[in-house]
């Protein structure tokens, strides 16, 4: 860890000049919701009463939670930070500062931030520069704000549709997680002064049936080998900072409280030497949830004792600590470690005077750079599921019908974390406490539990506040009737069923219809009427409301139709692929949603998204993923096993790696000379390739590299994915390309505990998706 002008000796000298008071206040959070005033403000969002600190912290402040919350704007934010800090400065020993954190998977969470589409739409470009860049973007509004740290990525590996999270993952696979992990941290901590924290550790995205903050049943190898493989390579690769707990159990032990995990696996085997912060209320659920602590002093021990350096995100658990170490019952050398572990990331930004670099100098946020990269994710995230020729369309040569509930809604295409739901979460809480959401107590209710309530009739005002934040934002109507202007409108499908809808009325409102787009998809956020988002799990992730009724009409008519699904995570989509003749995915792309789809459908724009994360056929398959093992999942390479009897087909819907264009592409292996096609020399496994685009038409599409283990002491996987490249190729364009990945990729834990890989045959498979690997090679490991 680079150090500047101080010293590891240095922190410990300053961590044994604090009283036992004020090394306990670096290690928990201060919540900004604390110093809100009931004083109206100029400009909108709460006003703030930096005095407060004073009275709530008096031994100082370790960190500021709920940033988000602060101001209405970019200037306002960064002014309402500056006057907090400089009373934490004036409290805290030492002028010390609090680090302060900002959520940043879909770009910097304030209504004055850049948005980017969801992460999950980020993995669908398969790019991992685009998201370092997206990443380096919302740094530079970190830092303009006066920020330190930015509680993203989520590198949860996700397998199962139903968590109503999957949108803030990188999707199912391991090697497409690290890659993108990398690039996120190594673009967000490209600002001096600003560092990363990866999330959730670990196997939090495995949840048991999908719930948010159940038990995770996962094997020590899968948790080790597949689940931390990207912190393992952010850690080594990118320097990452800083670690989120999850709120899971593994093995009976909840991962707030585990110390096989956060110290022996995480920073004795992983060699993270960063900081640890909790979750927000994860030292709590100790004692709410997990049921592992009687008091809060018992919560604060376990957890600090496991290596949770921090509580966020207040201090309700570990204000205990010096009560417990003053009684015997924690030694104050836990405490003083974990106080070392703050002031360390404090050095490193600039919060500790005299002590390394000065606070970094304010950086405007390129605006210019945020839009271009925001409309490449769009464009490179938006996936071409199935496609019979009806696309792309021609503007004004057919007789164009809209219909389906996302099709004039701007809100639809705003995930968790983002500027949208930020907004919407106060409006919510406004309703439960006003009484004015049915059923709900606002004298018992829980804040937590606002994820999951229903609150009816805000629909309408939140797609005022997405307009409002978003006034330039069209919605996918607007878009279409932009390229052509006869493309008419009817009003039919609900996201929830109010069973007006008829076969008559359908038929009815496209029987003029040339062909028919259906704008399709389900809700994604903190409050409101959402069927995903955190804390929203479905037992059946389907289009929710009348929408299926609606698809199986439109088929019934013999109209051609195209369908468009609005989505953060894999839907089952079997019954739109019968009635549809072309399904188009647009990942939760946010405000560059509407235009994306319109160009991509009227050909604009070539699709070249691919699926981070397999579709299934039916929930009964659940979790299917390409990576399974030999033995298990839905295809074996030895020969049929055992698959579900009232399933034609045991395979996905669309597999992993899957997504069409408007042209056609050919990959194969590279025999024009003597060299191997396939080799592994020096540690790397390497494949030469051809690219051809067959098509008319220019494209770009993604390469895929694969390997399978045909024989090892533990069972593998039957394909790996272990890299990959973005190919653009002109029409009748063929391109030679190596794609390479060192071998240790495939080293997985060995029967004696060691990490490697025993001697035997690798095959190499190359393509274009996890269903579509036209290439094969073998090669030998020694």
């Amino acid at each position: 860890m680079a150090t500047g002008a101080w010293t590891p000796e240095d922190i410990r000298r300053l961590v044994s000049r604090l009283t036992l008071e004020q090394k306990v206040a670096q290690l928990a959070g201060l919540s900004a919701a604390d110093l809100f005033t009931q004083e109206p403000s100029d400009g909108g969002g709460p006003t703030v009463d930096a005095r407060r600190v004073a009275d709530l912290r008096p031994h100082g402040v370790g960190h500021l939670s709920l940033a988000w919350f602060l101001g209405h704007d970019a200037d306002s934010m960064r002014g309402l930070l500056a006057q907090i800090q400089f009373v934490v400065r004036e409290v805290s020993p030492f002028g010390i500062g609090a680090l302060v954190h900002n959520e940043g998977i879909n770009g910097f969470l304030h209504a004055s931030g850049s948005q980017f589409p969801t992460a999950w739409g980020q993995a669908a470009t398969w790019d991992p520069e685009l998201v370092r860049q997206a990443a380096t973007v919302t740094s530079a509004h970190m830092l303009d704000a006066g920020i330190q740290l930015m509680f993203s990525p989520v590198m949860d590996i996700n397998r199962d549709p139903r968590w109503g999270r999957v949108h803030e993952t990188y999707g199912e696979d391991p090697e497409l997680a690290a890659q993108l992990s990398v690039a996120f941290v190594r673009g967000a901590q490209s600002e001096p002064g600003v560092l990363a924290t990866g999330k959730h550790f670990l196997g939090y995205g495995s949840s048991e049936g999908a719930l948010n903050q159940a038990v995770t049943q996962l094997g020590r190898r899968a948790l080790v080998d597949e689940y931390a493989e990207p912190f393992r390579r952010a850690i080594a690769e990118a320097g990452l900072s800083s670690v989120m707990n999850s709120y899971n159990e593994i093995d009976g032990v909840p991962a707030a409280a585990n110390r096989w995990l956060l110290t022996d696996f995480l920073r004795d085997t992983l060699g993270f030497d960063g900081l640890v912060v909790g979750d927000y209320d994860a030292v709590n659920l100790l004692r709410t949830h997990h049921r592992t602590a009687r008091t809060e002093g018992e919560a604060a021990v376990q957890a600090l004792s496991a290596g949770l350096d921090v509580e966020l995100p207040n201090n309700v658990n570990y204000v205990c600590l010096a009560d417990e170490v003053t009684a015997g019952r924690l030694d104050e050398k836990v405490v003083d470690l974990a106080v070392a572990r703050v002031l360390t990331i404090k050095a490193r930004v600039g919060l500790i005077p005299d002590f390394g670099p000065a606070a970094a100098p304010a950086v405007r946020p390129d605006r210019e750079k945020a839009a271009e990269v925001r409309r490449a994710l769009a464009t490179r995230g938006t996936v071409l599921l199935q496609n019979d020729g009806v696309l792309p369309l021609t503007p004004g040569e057919r007789r164009i019908v809209v219909v389906g509930p996302a099709a004039d809604e701007l809100r639809i295409h705003f995930g968790a974390y983002t500027s949208v739901s930020n907004a919407e979460m106060p409006l919510g809480m406004m309703a439960v406490m006003e009484g004015k959401v049915p059923g709900v107590d606002p004298a018992t209710f829980n804040f937590t539990d606002i994820f999951q309530t229903r609150i009816p009739g805000m629909d309408p005002t939140f797609e005022g506040v997405a307009r409002g934040l978003h006034p330039e934002a069209p919605t996918v109507l607007d878009a279409v009737r932009e390229l052509d202007a006869k493309a008419e409108f009817v009003s039919l499908g609900r996201f929830e069923d109010d069973g007006s809808l008829n076969a008559g009325v359908v038929a009815a409102a496209v029987a003029d219809a040339d062909v028919v787009l259906a704008v399709l998809g389900e809700r994604t956020g903190w409050v409101g009427n959402n069927t995903a988002g955190e804390g929203q799990s479905t037992a059946s992730p389907s289009l929710p409301g009348d929408q299926e009724e609606l698809l199986e009409h439109l088929a019934a008519t013999g109209k051609p139709l195209v369908t468009v699904v609005v989505s953060g995570r894999p839907l089952l989509l079997e019954k739109a692929a019968q009635a549809s003749d072309a399904v188009l995915l647009a990942p939760l792309l946010g405000e560059e949603a509407g235009t994306t789809i319109a160009h991509t459908l009227f050909g604009r724009i070539n699709p070249s998204g691919k699926l981070p994360s397999t579709f299934p056929r039916h929930p009964g398959q659940i979790p299917l993923y390409h990576g399974h093992h030999h033995g298990s999942g839905y295809e074996h390479p030895t020969g049929t096993r055992h698959g579900y009897g009232d399933l034609a087909t045991q395979g996905p819907l669309y597999a992993f790696g899957h997504g069409l264009s408007y042209t056609t592409f050919d990959v194969a292996l590279d025999e024009s000379d003597d060299r191997p096609s396939a080799e592994l020399a020096d540690g790397v496994i390497r494949a030469r390739l051809t690219v051809a685009n067959t098509g008319a038409v220019d494209g770009e599409t993604v390469v895929q590299l694969y390997v399978r283990d045909e024989f090892a002491t533990v069972v593998r996987p039957v394909r790996q994915l272990i890299a990959f490249a973005r190919v653009g190729l002109a029409a009748g364009e063929t391109r030679g390309l190596t794609l390479e990945a060192p071998v240790e990729r495939l080293h997985y834990t060995l029967t004696d505990g060691r990490r490697g890989i025993e001697p035997g045959d690798v095959t190499v498979l190359a393509g274009l998706a996890a269903d579509a690997l036209p290439c094969a090679a073998t090669v030998t490991v020694g």
